[in-house]
């Protein structure tokens, strides 16, 4: 079987080294909400009764933040001043 959402999740999280409060900071960043308790159920083990499965969502969301974090804002895409008249 394949890695699962939560399994990327968690190996972003080791990768980056980042804490709960990192990442509840870098789903701000793209307007989620997340919790600290919403992340302990996405790290708790498949086997745990509180395991919650990652929706594509929102490890879409956090990768999206992550981009931000560590690269910054995407700068805003100026007119094109190549552009000739006839």
């Amino acid at each position: 079987m394949g890695l699962t959402n939560n399994d990327i999740f968690k190996k972003l999280r080791v990768a980056h080294k980042l804490r709960d409060d990192d990442i509840v900071k870098i789903c701000a960043l793209v307007d989620l909400k997340v919790t600290k308790s919403e992340l302990g159920a996405f790290f708790r083990n498949e086997t745990h009764p509180k395991y919650v499965e990652c929706g594509d969502q929102i490890l879409r969301n956090f990768l999206n933040g992550l981009i931000i974090h560590l690269r910054g804002p995407m700068p805003k895409k100026e007119p094109n001043k190549n552009t000739q008249s006839n």
